[in-house]
């Protein structure tokens, strides 16, 4: 392709996208894919106080075995320890360590969201411990005051091993 024809043609693409408009659904992708890095920080600090920061009062989720979470308080217990377990239950029970990899983030031109999609993984006992569980995710986040949430998530475990294979799926 000639030169000139790569110009008229970025040219094209830029009058119908408008670079104003690309610049910022490059700013908000990456701030989406900042708050998705601080999500994982916070979860492998056990922080769920930060983690909840992170989701819409609203959040719906369907875990990676097919269980549905509905509100932040919801989804907030599916990350504490089983209530009521004995201290020493508790103790034995493993840690799992979830860690959410972007593999895009799609970003609307219209409407105040962005389509998230990408890799997961559940590690034993801290965030550098065996992988025992993993797969595929795709959230929805939404842009409120200035700042990107997460509105939805479906996970889908798609590997495991060790004390991840044990676990169940919701028929």
């Amino acid at each position: 392709m000639s030169s000139s024809v790569a110009a008229m043609l970025l040219g094209v693409c830029m009058s119908v996208i408008g670079v104003g408009d690309l610049a910022a659904q490059t700013a908000d992708a990456l701030a989406v894919r900042v708050a998705r890095g601080a999500q994982n920080e916070a979860i492998a600090a056990g922080d769920l106080d930060v983690v909840m920061s992170f989701w819409t009062d609203d959040i719906t989720v369907r875990r990676a075995l097919g269980s549905p979470v509905s509100g932040r308080a919801a989804a907030r217990a599916a990350f504490e320890p089983p209530s009521g377990a004995a201290p020493a239950a508790a103790s034995t029970a493993p840690r799992v360590v979830y860690r959410r990899t972007p593999t895009d983030v799609e970003v609307s031109t219209q409407w105040p969201l962005a389509f998230e999609s990408g890799v997961w993984e559940g590690r034993e006992g801290t965030g550098n411990g065996p992988v025992i569980i993993g797969g595929r995710f795709s959230a929805q986040w939404v842009k409120r005051d200035g700042r990107w949430l997460i509105r939805a998530e479906v996970f889908v475990a798609l590997t495991c091993a060790g004390a991840g294979c044990s676990l169940v799926a919701v028929p």
